[in-house]
């Protein structure tokens, strides 16, 4: 039975955890979105190079391979130093990305020194947001449910806020001399902003929250040997490891043996993310055809990806609506196979609302079913064991992605390729 006071501890900052996972997830992604929603402004830099396309395929092997290295070693490695260097090195390169876009009217003769710094600035965005997207997902696979939703609805609402802000920045600049340009550097201006903000967040805020702690104590009680710098920064200080405590973490499940007992849910991330990649951004950015809406189409596609990406974040929280049977849940993501000659056809016959409905199915799909997966899988486990759980279900995600991006490249058979 639980006493009162414990209960208290499992429940006091909730609200507030939420909201810093939020932001931290929304930190994770900004700067990358920014990149991903003004490729108008890069497909005019780099005309016939792809950007869509190359700027998410570029990273895509250090990433994984990254992670699958963290995810291995993961009950060793110090998860606060982990994140917050993940979240400083997002901050420098915003600002990395905002210094080449300023210089880019001194470069626009050696397009080859401007798109390698573009290159280098997504690398290093893309292979650390593995780093702490699989690290940041972990840690809150031991504490509340919440905080896992809220911190993926940030991930997505990244997307709906680089999108509004792209769209008011190009309506902005569209009849100036240079409005792209201008734009871009507005974009990461305030991606910078954004990124130091979540710095703050994660080196001050959230290792103080009651909750955080509570579950953080927990977590070294069970063997957990990842958080005691966390909890160093809340003011607790982690007890030495006796031998009660290191027998507890040498009985924990080894990672083969949790992957084994998840091996659908590691799986379904990957064959959601296989084909959103596949279609989404690349596809929607380069073959959808030409459409009234001119420019402005590929930049409303993205965005009401976005949208409806966050929405169905949260349509999970609606218990009855929430998917949990594991059988459904593989069901549906596989159905979700049918959206590719759907994307097809439509793009060769349908008109723009048609195409712009598909996407939103796309986004809300995708969004839907990343939280169902995450929050529905097993939650008996250990501490430790958790957080090696939520570190290999982020390396099948990214696996995901990088399968979706390769076969992103299929649809300009016949284009030239």
């Amino acid at each position: 039975m639980e006493l009162p006071d414990e209960a208290s501890k499992r429940l006091e900052g909730k609200h507030t955890a939420m909201v810093v996972c939020w932001f931290l997830g929304n930190g994770c992604l900004f700067s990358w979105n920014s990149m991903l929603t003004i490729e108008d402004y890069y497909v005019f830099l780099f005309p016939n190079y792809h950007p869509s396309r190359v700027l998410t395929l570029v990273y895509q092997p250090f990433a994984l391979g990254t992670l699958a290295i963290l995810a291995y070693h993961e009950a060793k490695i110090n998860t606060r130093r982990r994140n917050l260097f993940g979240y400083i090195l997002f901050f420098l390169s915003s600002l990395a990305i905002l210094v080449v876009s300023s210089l880019a009217i001194y470069l626009v003769h050696d397009r080859f020194t401007l798109r390698m710094a573009t290159e280098a600035c997504s690398l290093i965005l893309r292979n650390y947001h593995a780093n702490v997207q699989g690290g940041m997902v972990g840690d809150l696979s031991y504490m509340r449910p919440e905080f896992i939703q809220s911190y993926v609805a940030g991930l997505a609402a990244s997307g709906v806020i680089t999108s509004a802000l792209r769209l008011i920045t190009k309506a902005a600049f569209e009849n100036s001399q240079g409005g792209l340009r201008k734009g871009a550097i507005l974009f990461f201006a305030i991606s910078s902003f954004f990124e130091f903000l979540c710095v703050l967040l994660y080196a001050y805020i959230f290792a103080k929250l009651p909750v955080v702690k509570y579950y953080r104590s927990k977590a070294a009680s069970e063997g957990s040997k990842t958080v005691a710098s966390d909890l160093a920064a809340g003011g607790i200080q982690a007890l030495p490891e006796t031998d009660d405590v290191e027998s507890k973490n040498q009985e924990r499940l080894s990672n083969k043996e949790l992957l084994l007992q998840n091996i659908d849910y590691a799986i379904d991330m990957f064959l959601i993310y296989a084909l959103t990649l596949s279609i989404f951004p690349g596809f929607l950015s380069e073959d959808t055809g030409k459409h009234s809406l001119g420019s402005w189409y590929a930049l409303v596609l993205i965005s009401m990806y976005n949208v409806w990406d966050l929405i169905g974040r949260y349509i999970p929280l609606i218990k009855p609506l929430k998917l949990e049977s594991r059988k459904a849940l593989t069901t549906v993501i596989i159905s979700r196979v049918l959206l590719v000659p759907a994307f097809y056809f439509m793009s060769k016959y349908g008109d723009q609302g048609w195409m712009i409905m598909l996407t939103s199915i796309l986004g809300l799909s995708n969004g839907y079913l990343t939280v169902c997966v995450l929050t529905s899988a097993p939650k008996g486990y250990k501490g430790p064991e958790q957080n090696a759980l939520g570190n290999l279900l982020v390396l099948f995600l990214l696996g995901g992605i990088f399968a979706g991006v390769t076969l992103d490249w299929l649809w300009l058979i016949g284009k030239g390729w």
